[in-house]
């Protein structure tokens, strides 16, 4: 993981933090669990981070919902 790709993978833990009501630390642990931070957000950081905070909050909370792991 790159300098910019990490920063990114922090912003997006914020910011699912902040409107899921919950602390960043829980967030952290569910992306690690289902696989997102290593399976989607860095080896897509290219396009993803091009996108909206609101559109790859969306699509982060529909990644775990298909893996069944809540944050």
């Amino acid at each position: 993981m790159d300098k910019n790709s990490f920063s990114f993978v922090i912003y997006m833990i914020h910011a699912c933090a902040n409107r899921w009501k919950v602390s960043p630390a829980r967030v952290y642990q569910a992306l690690k669990k289902s696989g997102c931070m290593d399976s989607y957000l860095v080896p897509f950081y290219d396009v993803l981070h091009t996108q909206s905070t609101e559109y790859v909050v969306d699509d982060i909370e529909r990644y775990l919902k298909e893996r069944q792991v809540v944050a």
